[in-house]
């Protein structure tokens, strides 16, 4: 094997790699003997068939075989000779013109080859230590756990009949028979529903028509089920509601009680403030966490410049644009609705491609240098709190997920991460800045805010920005 660099451009390599003859040769005369044990043809007795018969009969295919698997060992070979890391598999440039292809299956033509490659940018760390960064802090007031408490009392209304005509609040409760074109639909009629005015649950003109019913009382209503509705063989039809109405009731907020409490599955209003303030300071903290994170992320992508693997760059961005554009086609926008256009938005999410590729290789030298690794069972416990989304479906999902290494590899790296980010504020000079829950919680986003590439309570930041015109990058 011969190895020579034909292309050395910023951080493009190309070689070319050259195997002798003579080499291949070598190689089938080889591949030949394995197969000689083993070859049944008519005529010959088992593994006794002649070298040279094999060479006619599976010549060709068995050259075939011999060059794939020389390509495949030499081109790793020409790597590890090198002390430059490629960004990703090289490419492989085979000869296509059929004669020379023929020589070398016959033997008579070296077979020469090229591998095509970027390598991973060689960069000086930046001083961590000169990093500073104001860590926003909300402490939790006894008025944040009374608002708590009371948006927890709102959530659980009690109901109470009455006399009189229903109105916005208010719930019903009905029996209903629904038509479309005078026969039944599957879905369409019920016993003793709960229908709360104003709540939207049900198809648009269905809860504004029963506005004003009393109890005792017979409706009939037209409502038509909305154009993308997900059931298709109802989507845009119109439905007639032959409704009774049994009980109409008002919402009472409940007394904070220990009754109450225990309803929600504490022992008492003093233990549910300290479950309230417990899950409020945690809360924040993640909010905390998530601000400084961003600041820290934004250093590191300033503190450093260093050329990118332009096909790096390039896959990025085009995973962030086929979301983008099919975000927009869903939303059925534009980028003139977007006050943007198309060209203006390749530039920006161009430049958020960059930023993840660059801060992606600064966090992964980071943890390389410092022997920071995930676990397995850091990565079980990630993977345990994901299935428990899926209720009744654990196994299922828990297997797919072992059964499917990349899907892994998705849940390791936002832990390796957050670990090479612990890391590094370890180092950096982090100091709490007091603000208030609604700064602490801000979008930095909308308007008035500096940071054009922000992402809001968004993790893993280089691999989940969070664009200019709200579209999530997955």
């Amino acid at each position: 094997m011969n190895v020579t660099e034909t292309n050395a451009e910023g951080l493009r390599r190309q070689l070319k790699v050259v195997i002798g003859a003579a080499e291949l040769e070598q190689r089938l005369s080889a591949r030949l003997d394995e197969l000689k044990g083993n070859a049944r043809l008519k005529g010959f007795r088992p593994g006794k068939v002649p070298k040279d018969h094999l060479r006619k009969v599976y010549g060709r295919s068995v050259m075939a075989e011999v060059v794939q698997q020389a390509v495949a060992e030499t081109s790793r070979e020409a790597l590890s000779q090198r002390k430059e890391q490629p960004a990703f598999q090289p490419t492989v440039g085979l000869p296509e013109d059929e004669a020379e292809i023929d020589k070398i299956f016959e033997g008579t033509s070296d077979l020469a080859y090229t591998l095509s490659f970027e390598v991973l940018p060689k960069f000086e760390a930046m001083d961590f230590g000169k990093i500073k960064l104001e860590k926003p802090v909300a402490e939790v007031a006894d008025a944040d756990i009374d608002q708590a408490i009371d948006r927890i009392r709102s959530a659980n209304l009690n109901y109470k009949p009455k006399e009189g005509a229903a109105k916005s609040g208010d719930r019903l409760t009905a029996d209903f028979v629904g038509k479309i074109d005078g026969e039944p639909f599957q879905g369409g009629s019920t016993e003793d529903a709960q229908i709360v005015l104003g709540s939207g649950n049900f198809i648009p003109g269905f809860e504004e028509d029963l506005t004003g019913a009393k109890a005792d009382e017979d409706r009939e209503i037209d409502a038509t089920f909305p154009e993308e509705y997900p059931e298709k063989s109802l989507a845009g039809k119109t439905a007639h509601f032959e409704v009774k109405i049994k009980e109409v009731a008002a919402p009472e907020t409940p007394e904070l009680t220990d009754d109450f409490a225990k309803g929600l599955g504490v022992e008492s209003v003093v233990k549910l403030r300290e479950t309230v303030k417990t899950r409020l300071e945690q809360d924040r903290a993640t909010a905390s966490r998530l601000k400084v994170k961003r600041a820290l992320l934004d250093a590191l992508n300033e503190g450093h410049t260093f050329d990118l693997p332009p096909t790096l760059v390039d896959n990025e961005f085009q995973a962030i644009w086929r979301q983008v554009t099919s975000d927009l086609e869903t939303s059925k926008r534009s980028f003139a609705d977007e006050g943007t256009t198309e060209e203006k938005a390749r530039e920006e999410y161009r430049d958020i491609a960059a930023r993840r590729v660059r801060l992606g290789l600064v966090l992964s030298d980071v943890g390389s240098r410092n022997q920071i690794a995930v676990t397995d069972d850091e990565v079980n416990r990630a993977l345990l709190d994901r299935i428990r989304q899926f209720p009744g479906q654990e196994r299922k999902i828990y297997d797919f997920y072992r059964n499917n290494p990349e899907l892994l590899a998705e849940i390791r790296a936002p832990i390796f991460e957050d670990k090479v980010v612990d890391y590094i504020l370890e180092l950096a000079k982090v100091t709490d800045k007091p603000v208030t829950v609604e700064e602490l919680y801000a979008d930095p986003d909308e308007p008035g805010h500096d940071h054009d590439h922000d992402h809001h309570h968004h993790d893993h930041d280089h691999g989940h920005d969070h664009d200019h015109h709200g579209h999530k990058h997955k």
